[in-house]
């Protein structure tokens, strides 16, 4: 399992591994041998590798629902619900402010100063996305444009949204973390009934 070792640390770090953030490590874990090993390495301790319905991104599930892991995917469940609206939002805002007819997924490409040109034109978008920036999944405290912009996807890029492929060129490609989050939200829509539908067009994303 040495070989594996890597790529196992990250996952039981919580890390999404798909074709955007490390197209060598998701190569290997798209191979059917490769996901028996690691099962088999991770049985032991409750874990499993799983992917999404697309098969588009790679992270760990548990092997049994016993006590501890409902309590862990609970928590990690309320954690996603907080942060679900602000994300709906941005991903809302990025379609309409950069004319898309779908919604965001993995290998999509955004140009910041583009965002940012296209935001400054439209007083609308520019005041959804300083309700947006003072979130507290963001949590701005600048009233300046460029910087919120630069704050939220600083954000979205630490937590595993966005790859920036070079520190300084600002342009971001999407990565399979979207998908996984566009079949929470489906989830949480059709089996939860929680009120994901309040969010303007919300629809239109699914």
């Amino acid at each position: 399992m040495l070989q594996h070792g890597p790529i196992l640390e990250r996952l039981l770090a919580g890390n999404f591994i798909c074709q955007i953030s490390d197209e060598d490590a998701f190569r290997h874990l798209s191979n059917e041998q490769t996901q028996q090993d690691i099962n088999h390495y991770l049985r032991p301790l409750n874990r499993r590798l799983v992917s999404n319905d697309d098969n588009s991104v790679f992270f760990l599930g548990y092997h049994e629902l016993n006590k501890d892991a409902r309590e862990q995917l609970s928590s990690q469940f309320s954690l996603t619900v907080q942060s679900l609206m602000p994300l709906l939002e941005w991903l809302q805002l990025v379609q309409e402010t950069l004319g898309r007819d779908s919604a965001l997924t993995a290998g999509d490409t955004i140009k910041l100063q583009e965002f940012v040109l296209r935001t400054e034109d439209n007083q609308s978008l520019r005041q959804r996305l300083n309700q947006l920036a003072s979130d507290r999944f963001f949590n701005s405290q600048s009233e300046q444009l460029d910087n919120q912009v630069k704050l939220i996807f600083r954000r979205l890029k630490e937590h595993g949204y966005l790859l920036q492929p070079h520190h300084d060129r600002q342009y971001y490609v999407v990565t399979g973390k979207i998908d996984y989050l566009i079949d929470v939200i489906r989830f949480i829509r059709d089996e939860e009934q929680l009120p994901v539908e309040d969010t303007p067009n919300q629809e239109a994303l699914l």
